[in-house]
């Protein structure tokens, strides 16, 4: 049976119909002919030329299907390139894998009360447990929480993974790229099914602080008390037993875990799902959360920093790595967050050097999200400050 193979290409060149054909050289040269499926990142600097340039490529590489976006910084090759002109291609050949994309606008998506077959038809994928999606949005102009939850409850057991394109200011800026077509708003995505696995690796990039608590009230998003006690009393008695750097980071760096599975007693990292805390009142004591809360959640406090980042990513990936065959991963894509990279960590290429590292030396392709895609404990959510890795194996051999 024919293997699936991958490659992946990116180019800094300013213009953009040399630096289109400067990719589609390279992916060619490296698959020998044209791939079922490619995806395109580019640059804003690109703007002028999207249309064109997505044409130009999927005509030169006469690819079945095309997916992607516009994007303030792109990953192609295995590199990270921010705020410049940049494009990146990755394509696959993918034998006995069925693959189809489609478009969705906000006033397409069903009530969150349809049937299954509401989000089945609207996208033309019929319901198959081993399915992945891969997806970008635009965060200006549908509401993709809303799209991922129905995702889930009619794809339930398939991996979602993807990226909200960035790098524009206002409406209709970004641009999606699906097959010759470029959209200004709504959704692309790609489903996969077949001799395919898509995994999912999401590295929040946080440590937990203090100890889990239970949330004893709250309204919607505002927590009232942990275990009784106003949420900024326990900062407060936290702050005391933390050392200097701790200090420091509770007061600009504070994220909320919310445990995601409520049978779990040995809690670690992965069973989090972070949110950020958007305000604070002094006087009643409380806290401000960017997420839904209900009474009897387990939190736990967290931070976030460069160092933190990396051990989380390089965690995440170890763990990844021992519970799957590496010799299995035939390409990535990364979606990561725009306050990563050398913003964070001063240094370009880090999530993807980590990755070839401790995981494998395969294609990987992607870009920097103005909010990532990603499961945790199989409930896919919007991330921010998070690198989600969709990693393709295959099934046969």
């Amino acid at each position: 049976m024919e293997n699936m193979k991958w490659a992946s290409a990116i180019s800094e060149n300013p213009s953009a119909p040399e630096a289109a054909e400067e990719c589609a050289q390279a992916i060619l040269k490296d698959l020998g002919s044209g791939p079922d499926i490619a995806f395109v990142f580019i640059s804003p600097q690109h703007s002028r030329h999207y249309d064109r340039t997505v044409r130009e490529i999927r005509s030169r590489l006469n690819c079945k299907a095309l997916l992607g976006c516009s994007a303030v910084g792109i990953i192609g090759g295995g590199r990270e390139t921010e705020e410049k002109p940049a494009m990146s291609v990755t394509c696959a050949v993918l034998p006995d894998v069925k693959l189809s994309v489609f478009h969705v606008a906000q006033d397409d998506l069903p009530d969150m009360d349809d049937r299954p077959k509401a989000w089945h038809d609207l996208i033309g994928v019929s319901p198959d447990k081993d399915t992945g999606f891969v997806l970008m949005a635009d965060p200006f102009s549908i509401d993709a929480d809303r799209f991922v939850k129905g995702l889930d409850y009619a794809f339930a057991g398939s991996v979602k993974v993807g990226g909200l394109s960035s790098g524009a200011t206002k409406p209709r800026e970004n641009a999606l790229f699906l097959n010759q077509h470029t959209f200004r708003e709504g959704l692309v995505g790609a489903a996969l099914s077949g001799n395919v696995f898509l995994d999912a690796v999401v590295a929040q990039g946080c440590r937990p602080i203090g100890e889990p608590m239970t949330i004893t009230a709250c309204e919607e998003g505002v927590l009232l008390e942990l275990d009784g006690k106003p949420p900024m009393k326990v900062l407060e008695e936290l702050f005391e037993d933390l050392p200097p750097r701790d200090r420091e980071l509770l007061r600009t760096s504070l994220f909320l875990g919310i445990v995601m599975d409520p049978t779990l007693s040995d809690l670690s990292r992965g069973d989090f799902l972070i949110r950020n805390i958007v305000g604070a009142d002094p006087e009643r004591g409380v806290l401000a959360i960017g997420a839904e809360l209900r009474a009897g959640q387990t939190v736990q406090f967290h931070l976030r920093d460069a160092q933190t980042s990396a051990e989380d990513l390089s965690l995440m990936l170890t763990d990844y790595a021992a519970k799957k065959k590496k010799a299995g991963v035939r390409a990535g894509l990364l979606f990561s967050c725009l306050g990563r990279g050398v913003y964070l960590y001063g240094t370009p290429d880090h999530d993807s050097r980590v990755f070839k590292k401790l995981v494998a030396d395969v294609p990987m392709g992607g870009f920097f999200c103005n909010g990532e895609l990603g499961p945790v404990h199989n409930a896919t959510h919007i991330h921010g400050y998070t690198s989600c890795f969709g990693i393709f194996r295959e099934k046969a051999g």
